[in-house]
């Protein structure tokens, strides 16, 4: 016992140039090994690069086509993201678990085949000069479309995720997760380039902008990564791969019995889930009818506004979770630890939703007349960048750091430098911000996908991936319900810079964001109890 305390108080007393020295040779023998990874590895991640290009892509261009192409209202062209990357987020949550039963191969196929599908549709819908509005030929094929990529989506992401923990080994996980996050990363900071050097070339062939042309582009590339990944991921080198994991003394992903396959009657989830929809449908959000009922009313010199068929959807929404979960004694949400470590997290992921939602707002109109605003898309998308190039270097450093440890420490680096903007719009401060920020991202937003990975029981993995996805989901609606009343308060439209107040807002984002740290760090011993008891079962 002596022993075993001198030598501990001996790896204590490391200087700093050594313990320096010690990481780098960690990330040299990491990155190493997992460049020297099976192909299969690579199956997943050069796709996903590709992926996160179309998937970007999309999102950048989407409002615009809504409104200029199919002739929407900002409101309702602002709808069709949020069912996009809300459903997206949703269907995760929905599908997870089908991974698993499909396995990572044939779960990646199917998924681009749906995403291929579900883009020739969105094409099509500005190819042959369809009547546009609401609820016109139009619109309804590209929501179809888009319905096809959100269900493919569900699909994909848990699939991808479970890939690199059925095709790493210990000794290249951190780095496995954290380059999977990279790409994607790489593939968002490329993507605007895309439409920047296609559109142009087309507006007389798709009228008015040329936009239908890019979403053509996107069709092609999704083909390229389904090759790609027929190529890569074939029957052999998928046994190759865990072959390899197994021989480093990780199990891999066996195929095992799946304790949620248990049978159970879906009848009633499913008549509730109809008329959940039926009732959104009827509700101001949906199709103007005269059997909806609006009620107003004020209390404490608040007006309040009560959508009937809203708030019955609202109703229904939590009634069909909880008999979701009543049938299913095994999935993640009944394991309450797992399921607050997982919404702790959505104060600080509120930072990723303002990078759309406030940060292109507040970069054009609090640095009006500067280098910043003129360029504001420019210095808007840095972060993904970042990620790409700090992830790596991050997890190769800390390989061997406490998982949990990991996202104390990432999320506290993510939020504290909210606080450098209450000094005021300053570029200095913006980039130190962004940086140190994507610092903190990189630290814990891989480890993060590494530690539900890990707590996953065998043969669940899938299923908890895309329920870990479903906080954001949450973080993504709620943040933009707040955001754009805080942009008309204190960064509002026409006004000059000295009249903005962008340090409140900043101020109140930034207490916003390190509940997360905090919540971790107060709920750590009764989070990690029997973690590596319960990874094992």
């Amino acid at each position: 016992m002596e022993t075993t305390n001198r030598q501990n108080s001996k790896e204590e007393k490391k200087s700093f140039s050594q313990v320096l020295k010690d990481a780098f040779k960690e990330l040299k023998e990491t990155t190493i090994a997992f460049v020297k990874a099976p192909k299969a590895l690579w199956g997943v991640n050069v796709p996903y690069v590709l992926e996160g290009l179309v998937y970007f892509g999309v999102l950048t261009i989407l409002g615009k086509y809504s409104s200029e192409n199919i002739n929407l209202n900002d409101a309702q062209a602002g709808l069709v993201y949020s069912f996009l990357t809300g459903g997206i987020t949703f269907a995760m949550l929905v599908l997870g678990g089908l991974s698993d039963k499909l396995g990572v191969r044939k779960s990646l196929i199917i998924s681009f085949l749906v995403l291929i599908l579900g883009r020739l549709l969105v094409a099509v819908s500005g190819s042959f000069g369809m009547q546009s509005g609401l609820w016109s030929p139009m619109f309804f094929t590209m929501t179809t479309g888009l319905f096809f990529v959100m269900i493919a989506y569900g699909l994909y992401q848990p699939a991808a995720y479970a890939a690199v923990k059925r095709y790493t080994t210990p000794k290249t996980a951190a780095m496995g997760y954290a380059v999977i996050y990279g790409f994607m990363n790489l593939g968002a900071f490329f993507s605007g380039f895309i439409s920047a050097l296609t559109r142009p070339h087309f507006i007389d062939t798709f009228p008015p902008n040329g936009l239908t042309s890019v979403f053509w582009v996107y069709v092609m590339i999704t083909f390229i990564a389904l090759v790609l990944t027929l190529m890569l991921i074939t029957k052999k080198s998928d046994k190759d791969a865990v072959d390899v994991v197994k021989a480093a003394g990780n199990e891999g992903e066996e195929k095992e019995e799946d304790k949620s396959k248990e049978k159970t009657n879906n009848t009633k989830l499913f008549v509730l889930g109809i008329l959940m929809i039926a009732s959104f449908l009827l509700s101001g959000f949906g199709i103007k009818n005269p059997i909806n009922f609006i009620f107003s009313f004020s209390l404490l010199g608040l007006s309040i506004t009560i959508d009937f068929f809203f708030t019955i959807a609202i109703i229904l929404f939590a009634i069909t979770i909880f008999e979701y979960l009543r049938r299913r004694p095994y999935h993640p949400f009944r394991d309450k630890r797992f399921t607050f470590f997982i919404f702790v997290l959505i104060p600080v992921q509120t930072l990723f939703a303002h990078n759309w939602l406030t940060l292109p707002y507040y970069l054009d109109r609090a640095f009006q007349g500067s280098v910043v605003s003129e360029y504001f898309e420019i210095f808007s998308n840095l972060n993904p960048i970042l990620v790409f190039l700090f992830a790596p270097i991050v997890a190769g450093l800390t390989a061997k750091a406490d998982v949990y440890k990991m996202m104390i420490y990432g999320t506290f680096v993510m939020a504290i430098p909210t606080f450098l903007l209450v000094l005021g719009p300053n570029m200095y401060l913006f980039l130190l911000y962004i940086l140190i920020m994507t610092i903190g991202e990189s630290m814990w937003q891989p480890r993060f996908l590494q530690w539900i990975a890990e707590v996953a029981p065998k043969g669940m993995v899938g299923l908890y991936m895309g329920v870990g996805q479903f906080p954001w989901f949450l973080t993504k609606v709620l943040t933009g319900f707040y955001s754009g009343w805080f942009l008309m308060k204190y960064v509002p439209l026409g006004v000059s810079p000295t009249e903005m107040s962008t340090e409140t807002m900043w101020f109140f984002y930034g207490l916003i964001a390190i509940i997360t740290p905090i919540g971790l760090v107060l709920a750590k011993k009764w989070v990690m109890k029997d973690f590596k008891v319960k990874a094992e079962d």
